[in-house]
């Protein structure tokens, strides 16, 4: 029973109230904006007194059968048990006081960002006297040496790169087709992962020992570098090929939500059974793939990460390197999780202006924000092109990271979707569903179901993920 909330990230005075007139199991679920997490079982007696050790709950049961309740951490399930000999009528009141529901983000300025790669004196000697396979681009750096530079600097045979959607430089548009070719610096081969074929060959695997992969992901399922991962891992497994994983930060690791998906959705943005913001870097990822027998045939693959040091899983990261073309900062790093479906509709997000995922608008939309799209490097023939959008800019959005809840943000997308909807415009494409991961979420905002609403649908897939998660978490 909810009885007041000051604001969407405070709950200030919320009362539950329940009789009974027996011993019981009473089973008190708080719920705050749908952000589900675990706490502990309590077990509690009359006049009994609680304080853990490390002061993150704190809670005292008067005579009157009153209970106060502080909490530090993101709580969503409380289970107390009631103990009483007599049958006797009991009203049991719960308050919660300023509790507030997601943990105190930081901002990790790029200057501090920390990575697995820098971690040589772990993976050196793995390398010693073996041809190595590199799966790299722009953001495979130590400090402002790329990794391929440091590593036939130390003497390692880099035998061939591998390079992902967005190429070697990462300057590809999204979804262009990227080529075969050298590396001018070091004339070293590469590879495509993003052209003729997504898997490497047994051909492109000839003469390489060992696969190293270094690449920043965002934490995001559509985001490809995952699938790129769970390709290789799988081409690795069936040619006896080991693989390392020098982890990196994920920059959105500090919550889950979102749709899981659906196998019948299965594709290149979304290969495997798990919400859009999965809270696992990419090592993490990796190892849950190759434990769930997740890879072509349940084959398993020779997997070894190698942990970032100090990382904070509570933290949003600034990247030193924008990890493709259209996330240029941590503010459309940030927002990316949220805006990306509108790439599943007619509604533009920014692409061809200065502030890719972290705008969005149309032509026919209301907005305060207008903004012109125009060709530019990484974004060829935007929509929208030479047309002005209306709309909103979320970039001082991102910038109160630290109050704003840590979830999707499904609004925007509702209320671009019903102000298109009444000019007759057909918001959604068939693209949608692949982001999606399911075929329900557009039917929810087709039925008009609230943000709320349509979030607390995703609450026992969410549960049943996290359980599979937990089981590969390094950090």
């Amino acid at each position: 029973m909810w009885i007041g909330a000051t604001n969407p990230t405070t709950l200030s005075r919320i009362w539950f109230l329940k009789p009974t007139t027996t011993a019981s199991d009473i089973s008190i679920t708080v719920i705050a904006k749908a952000t589900l997490v675990t706490a502990s079982r309590i077990t509690v007696e009359e006049r009994f007194s609680f304080e853990s050790e490390n002061s993150l709950l704190e809670m005292n049961l008067e005579p009157d059968m009153q209970c106060w309740f502080s909490f530090c951490i993101n709580f969503a399930k409380i289970q107390i048990t009631m103990k009483r000999i007599a049958p006797l009528p009991l009203f049991l009141a719960l308050m919660i006081s300023t509790m507030t529901y997601g943990q105190s983000i930081r901002l990790i300025p790029k200057e501090e960002y920390p990575c697995g790669a820098m971690e040589t004196d772990r993976y050196l000697p793995m390398l010693e006297g073996k041809s190595i396979g590199i799966v790299a681009n722009q953001t495979s750096i130590i400090g402002e040496t790329h990794l391929v530079d440091s590593l036939i600097s130390l003497g390692v045979n880099v035998k061939r790169i591998f390079t992902p959607e967005h190429g070697f430089r990462g300057s590809a548009d999204a979804g262009a087709k990227v080529t075969d070719g050298k590396d001018e610096k070091t004339g070293i081969e590469i590879a495509s992962l993003y052209g003729k074929t997504k898997k490497p060959t047994p051909e492109m695997l000839q003469d390489i020992d060992i696969m190293l992969f270094d690449l920043q992901d965002v934490g995001v399922r559509f985001y490809t570098y995952i699938s790129t991962l769970t390709y290789v891992m799988e081409a690795c497994a069936e040619n006896h090929i080991p693989v390392v994983v020098l982890d990196r930060p994920n920059p959105n690791g500090f919550y889950i939500d979102g749709p899981v998906l659906k196998q019948e959705n299965k594709s290149f943005v979304g290969m495997h059974p798990v919400p859009v913001v999965y809270g696992m870097t990419i090592g993490e990822y990796g190892m849950m793939v190759n434990g769930e027998g997740w890879l072509k045939g349940g084959i398993h693959c020779s997997l070894t990460v190698i942990p970032v040091p100090g990382y904070d899983r509570n933290a949003i990261y600034e990247l030193p390197v924008k990890p493709s073309p259209n996330l240029p900062n941590w503010e459309s790093v940030y927002l990316y999780p949220s805006l990306c479906f509108f790439e599943g509709t007619i509604a533009s997000v920014g692409r061809g202006t200065d502030k890719p995922f972290q705008i969005f608008g149309h032509p026919e939309m209301r907005g305060d924000y207008t903004f012109t799209p125009e060709s530019k490097g990484g974004a060829s023939k935007p929509m929208f092109e030479g047309e002005k959008c209306r709309g909103l800019d979320l970039t001082e959005f991102a910038h109160d990271y630290a109050d704003n809840p840590t979830q999707l943000h499904l609004e925007w997308l509702i209320d671009a979707y019903q102000q298109l909807h009444e000019k007759n415009y057909l918001f959604f494409t068939k693209y949608f569903n692949n982001l999606a991961g399911d075929k329900i979420l557009i039917q929810q905002i087709e039925n008009k179901k609230s943000a709320e609403g349509i979030r607390a649908s995703w609450t026992s897939d969410l549960e049943a993920f996290k359980a599979i998660r937990s089981k590969y978490l390094i950090y």
